[in-house]
């Protein structure tokens, strides 16, 4: 006869209590204590662990929400404290019938402790702006070097650590990445489905930070990973989730999207965002910024204190980037002029908007602008599957007696839910409070000749017209 559910639970509710008696413990303000073992605090106090202290989670978005200030650092503590928790609870269920095991259960929390190692300063600016910026391009990826960081760490600090577990600690690592393993034949495939999820977003990557950057930014945060957490099942070697639970699945990926508008991609966040850009592009050639992407033994010494060794540094090389500091600091910021929210019908085919498009809008008589002049941010807003409902690649089942999956369409549950899941929104700037007039009105223009219309929701107002810092 095989063991009871009761006998299961009990048995998984011993292990990890004897687990966290033997353990360091840390308190943290979204989750409460989190134990670390021996083992993973191995990973943990060493430099290239600590410089995630140095790494604010949101980036910049701290100069506009003044409590964003986490890191890096708490949100990867998290992240494997809801990796463990995760595989915790699906063991205690299920721990019979798919046998997870103790080596299951180490190798996800680490995969998620480590899943953010190699990740840079001002969140994703730097891979996504700074370096296509000065290396052409570039397709760089904080994956990717997390992937090589947890090798160095591992070598550079003699970790004894299996060599499959340490394969598969990387592959879960990737899983949501464009690099991910093709490999579907996984066994237990459903364990590199809990830190980054690339089959359907659901992950305990996205219920952390959504909680944590909700609370640290002041904000309401109606998500509750709870649920999900605790009813969450394994079948067919997939999570999948009471259908009961639509709604809390579609709630998850409805915060994301607004943390993304009212927070990541918050209209001064990104011109400070662009002014960061440029200040560490104009500093590059003097400290060779983006030459320590290519080894993990240069790369971890990098971190958000890069803009106060610029800021401090008296080398006359720098001192256009160390002026563009200034000018955040002062709060004298690229000059936000006006918006459009791209058509649907044209964002398949969308050709990206630059400030020459910009200056080629202006009319005889116009303030005459330079490209120089003119910043431009083309923001991407989404359910994490692009122009896709990504609650399309999710089975349900309906209670614990039955073992059938299944999809769900929207319209099954509401018509309240959207029909259209990306937002493109296009953003101008100016560069100097003088001329925003001239921007916005080229802007404008350049809407008309386009759309044949203006897209913008009203008229740039005066007040944006002058010198606004706050």
């Amino acid at each position: 006869m095989g063991t009871s559910w009761n006998e299961e639970v009990t048995s998984c509710y011993s292990l990890c209590c004897q687990d966290r008696r033997s353990s360091k413990h840390i308190h943290d303000n979204v989750h409460g204590n989190i134990y670390l073992d021996e083992f993973f605090l191995k990973f943990v106090d060493t430099e290239q662990f600590q410089r995630l202290r140095d790494l604010k989670q949101l980036g910049l978005s701290h100069m506009v929400y003044p409590g964003a200030v986490h890191s890096r650092f708490e949100h990867s503590l998290g992240v494997y404290w809801l990796a463990g928790e995760a595989v915790h609870t699906i063991k205690a269920h299920q721990g019979s019938e798919i046998n997870i095991e103790r080596n299951d259960i180490n190798t996800v929390k680490l995969a998620g402790l480590l899943h953010d190692v190699g990740h840079g300063p001002f969140s994703h600016l730097f891979e996504r702006e700074f370096l296509p910026r000065v290396l052409n391009g570039s397709e760089w990826s904080h994956e990717d070097m997390s992937v090589r960081m947890i090798d160095y760490i591992v070598d550079e600090h003699n970790i004894e650590i299996d060599a499959a577990m340490l394969k598969n600690v990387k592959d879960m690592v990737l899983a949501s990445s464009e690099n991910a393993s093709q490999n579907t034949l996984k066994e237990k495939r459903f364990l590199y489905d809990i830190v980054a999820n690339g089959r359907n977003g659901i992950d305990v990557d996205k219920f952390d930070y959504i909680v944590r950057d909700s609370r640290a930014c002041g904000l309401g945060c109606n998500f509750q990973f709870q649920r999900l957490m605790e009813t969450m099942r394994v079948m067919d070697d997939e999570i999948c989730y009471r259908a009961k639970d639509y709604l809390t699945v579609h709630k998850l990926f409805a915060t994301r999207a607004d943390l993304h508008r009212t927070v990541y991609t918050h209209a001064k966040v990104k011109a400070i965002e662009l002014m960061v850009v440029d200040a560490l592009a104009l500093a590059n050639g003097e400290l060779s910024i983006s030459a320590s992407i290519q080894e993990p033994a240069e790369f971890w010494k990098l971190d958000d204190s890069i803009l106060k060794q610029i800021e401090t540094s008296d080398k006359q090389e720098l001192k256009k980037a160390r002026d563009l500091i200034l000018r955040i600091r002062k709060r004298d910021l690229y000059q936000f002029c006006n918006e459009f929210t791209v058509p649907k019908d044209k964002q398949e085919h969308f050709k990206s908007i630059t400030p020459q498009d910009i200056v080629c809008s202006q009319k005889n008589g116009d303030t005459p602008l330079k490209e120089e002049d003119i910043a431009v941010s083309i923001v991407k807003i989404d359910l994490t599957r692009g122009r896709n409902n990504p609650l399309e690649s999710i089975n349900f089942f309906q209670d614990y007696e039955t073992d059938f999956k299944f999809p769900i369409r929207d319209e099954h549950i509401s018509h309240l839910l959207p029909a259209f899941y990306q937002d493109m929104i296009v953003r101008v700037y100016s560069k100097k409070s003088e001329l925003v007039g001239a921007v916005s009105k080229a802007f404008e223009n350049y809407q008309l000749k386009t759309y044949g219309r203006k897209a913008q929701v009203h008229d740039t107002p005066e007040k944006k017209k002058s010198r606004n810092r706050y």
